[in-house]
């Protein structure tokens, strides 16, 4: 899995794809790294369609770096489709936006965005941003072990010495 795609790179704007390349590479961050620059184009990579239909669905990025101002599918739609689809809901998406909106803000979490980050306009701050970005997400975070997290329950349940208990579960599906 050495030639595993790491990080998704979904930037339209080559100015920034270049400032994001660079600063992960300062951080020894950017090995393989994939950019593609619509909200289309990602779909059809992480889902393997069209020109991805070669790729296998198993090896997805361990991270998406995602902009929300992209042709032909905003960066919100493609989010919606990553998180509603239990192949790829659990890959962490980070939008990295230069959106100041608010609104942006809250559907992004609504949809299950893992962060949201905005452009630092000064080169030095971006490089920092996305080293440390790159470091907690690729080197820190633990990741589910191989698997689709689905169904599962939550609640109350009553515990052997009668009292109450709040239970969330997750089932993982056995099939992969």
């Amino acid at each position: 899995m050495k030639n595993a795609v790491e990080i998704l790179l979904v930037e339209d704007s080559p100015d920034d794809v270049e400032l994001t390349l660079r600063a992960l590479r300062s951080g020894n961050l950017a090995n393989n790294v994939h950019v593609i620059n619509d909200g289309e184009a990602a779909l059809d990579f992480l889902f393997c369609r069209g020109a991805y239909s070669s790729r296998t669905e198993e090896l997805q990025p361990r991270l998406v770096l995602l902009d929300l101002k992209l042709p032909k599918l905003d960066g919100l739609s493609v989010l919606r489709e990553i998180k509603s689809n239990s192949i790829t809901r659990t890959i962490p998406i980070v939008i990295l936006t230069s959106s100041r909106e608010q609104q942006d803000v809250i559907r992004g979490y609504q949809l299950g965005v893992n962060s949201y980050i905005q452009k630092p306009v000064d080169f030095e701050k971006f490089r920092e941003t996305v080293r440390q970005l790159g470091w907690y997400w690729l080197l820190m975070n633990q990741p589910p072990v191989t698997g689709d997290l689905t169904g599962g329950h939550s609640g109350i349940e009553r515990n052997s010495d009668d009292t109450n208990v709040e239970v969330t579960s997750l089932k993982v599906a056995d099939d992969l």
